[in-house]
């Protein structure tokens, strides 16, 4: 069962305590080159051009028609590599293509292998080979030989300035010349993409971006469900599909951006925003979807408009999904691995960012490890919502002392429904019954609930972070004892509940025995940092818990209500 249609059994589980329990008391969810033999031949039949005049002002109406001719770029035996370092990232680049074919990420260890991560995956070309598409002609150049400068690559120190690197081909015979340069910032996993074509009138550049980014996590399965492709559209917003029900396909612009995601890690290329003057650079005119050669991936190259000057620019993102780092480049590219389901994304994108800040800062500030971070935060979140839990309950104790009265009322005038709709509203209003005032105060946290399934099962953080006996905060309990003191917690709390009522419901002692072992199914594979909060909330209730069994108990030593006479 999928992880999150489990949590989503999880949630109605729990609202069925939660209202159930009000109701009794009563209160009535080989890589991509620019396509290995011919773009035209892999594409399926259609066009992808620049958006509309309206939109982008000289954007060129190209099109990428199915057949078209592809003319190879020459090449060279020999190839050459060369690097550019930083405390970021290490990345290698082709001659051949000007082509990445590199990039690891030094912060971050490979989970399913040694050594670190590197999104490119094995034995495929790479990332960012190029073509020119000229009516039904296309140039490709994912092969074609560059040269590069600086030769010896680049090594920019951590707090240093950045550098460029620079990738020009040359074709006198066409009378062609292609330059691309990449530059780079140290501190950042954003690189800067300007180039220029000349001899070319006013082409379609297609780049393509792979196949998607190589697996890094131990549970490969469970990354494989998160491989996906993801693009921003003008018109119709953020829109992504699992690698593994992507289909060949075109699809049309404009486009802010594209990108690969994995469970925690991104690719992204974004238009626009440019030092360099280019007309129709900020938007991508569309994707091109072709069969991948990995199985379950699809190959995608993104189409961009030339300008009259023959410039294009865009921008590349290559690192993990940083919430901090993929919000500041704008366009919503946050949501490039989105956080619940798209109705639900409105509420829960204020309050992921929220958690996410003060997770991070309880981190930097108190110095402590996330495993620590999660308990001060579901101490501190039982805290925060006690003022509602405790609400919820007073309201709770009042409605079961008007129990006795509206049962009573039910049976005098069951007959008479009029009647009866009459008294049970004056009984409301003489007791101060309301038969949502229990269930509602504890309806309000739910988006935050929801919200930190999300965040714990796909936060950067938590990754590769190990606590006590657990290896990794965002992987299953190895041993389970997490879900087991989870489903022992909540049975407690339930039998403290329980045990202050004089004659519990039938139903009440069937949740109490039925909901804690379906509880410990349903969290069993999930993150072990989401576990961990959970317990650490639930351990944090009891007391309160204990405190209302202890009111309840103080309620059978009261009279009874009565019926006041009409």
């Amino acid at each position: 069962m999928r992880t999150e249609l489990r949590f989503l059994l999880a949630i109605g589980m729990m609202f069925i305590v939660l209202v159930g329990t009000n109701m009794l008391f009563p209160p009535i969810v080989p890589e991509p080159g620019i396509v290995p033999d011919s773009l035209g031949s892999t594409a399926p039949t259609g066009s992808v051009g620049s958006p509309p005049s309206s939109t982008v002002t000289g954007a060129p109406p190209a099109a990428v028609v199915a057949g078209a001719q592809v003319v190879p770029a020459p090449e060279v035996l020999a190839e050459t590599r060369v690097t550019v370092e930083s405390p970021l990232y290490r990345l290698e680049f082709s001659s051949y293509g000007a082509r990445l074919v590199s990039a690891e990420l030094p912060r971050f260890r490979a989970l399913n292998q040694e050594g670190v991560v590197d999104l490119v995956p094995a034995a495929t070309p790479g990332y960012f080979g190029q073509a020119l598409v000229v009516g039904n002609d296309t140039l490709d150049l994912a092969r074609a030989p560059f040269t590069v400068e600086p030769a010896g690559g680049l090594s920019l120190a951590e707090g240093g300035s950045g550098g460029t690197l620079r990738f020009t081909y040359e074709d006198p015979e066409r009378a062609l010349r292609f330059e691309i340069s990449y530059t780079f910032d140290p501190g950042l996993y954003v690189m800067s993409v300007e180039g220029r074509v000349e001899g070319v009138a006013r082409p379609l550049l297609l780049t393509d971006l792979g196949e998607g980014i190589a697996f890094a996590e131990a549970d490969s399965a469970g990354e494989a469900r998160m491989m996906a492709y993801a693009y921003n559209h003008l018109d119709r917003g953020i829109e992504s599909t699992a690698l593994a029900r992507a289909e060949p396909q075109i699809v049309q612009g404009p486009l802010l951006w594209a990108a690969f995601r994995s469970k925690f890690f991104v690719t992204v290329l974004l238009a626009g925003e440019s030092d360099a003057t280019t007309e129709g650079a900020d938007y991508l005119g569309g994707l091109i979807l072709r069969p991948g050669t990995i199985p379950d991936h699809v190959g995608i190259a993104t189409a961009q408009g030339v300008g009259t000057d023959g410039r294009f620019a865009y921008r590349l993102f290559l690192g993990p999904q940083e919430y901090a780092s993929l919000s500041s480049l704008g366009q919503d590219l946050e949501e490039v691995n989105p956080y619940g389901w798209r109705f639900l994304r409105p509420v829960l994108r204020p309050i992921v960012s929220v958690i996410l800040t003060i997770l991070t800062f309880l981190h930097t500030n108190l110095t402590i490890g996330y495993g620590w971070v999660l308990v001060v935060f579901g101490v501190a979140m039982r805290i925060v919502l006690f003022p509602l839990n405790h609400k919820a309950m007073k309201a709770q104790m009042r409605n079961m002392e008007v129990q006795p009265l509206l049962q009573e009322i039910q049976k005098k005038y069951k007959d008479q429904p009029e009647k009866l709709q009459k008294e049970m509203l004056r009984l409301y209003k003489e007791h101060g019954f309301n038969p949502l005032a229990g269930c509602l105060p504890l309806l309000l946290p739910w988006p935050i609930l929801i919200a930190l399934f999300f965040v714990f099962q796909n936060t950067i953080e938590l990754r590769g972070v190990a606590f006590l006996w657990l290896p990794d905060l965002s992987t299953k309990d190895p041993l389970y004892i997490l879900p087991m003191i989870l489903a022992g917690s909540m049975f407690l709390m339930q039998w403290l509940s329980m045990k202050s009522i004089e004659a519990p419901n039938p139903q009440m002692k069937m949740m109490m025995w039925m909901m804690p072992p379906m509880m410990l199914l349903i969290f069993l594979n999930l993150a072990s940092g989401l576990n961990l909060y959970y317990v650490v909330s639930n351990i944090a209730t009891i007391p309160q818990q204990m405190w209302i069994s202890n009111e309840r108990k103080k309620m059978k030593g009261r009279p009874p209500l009565k019926l006041k006479d009409d």
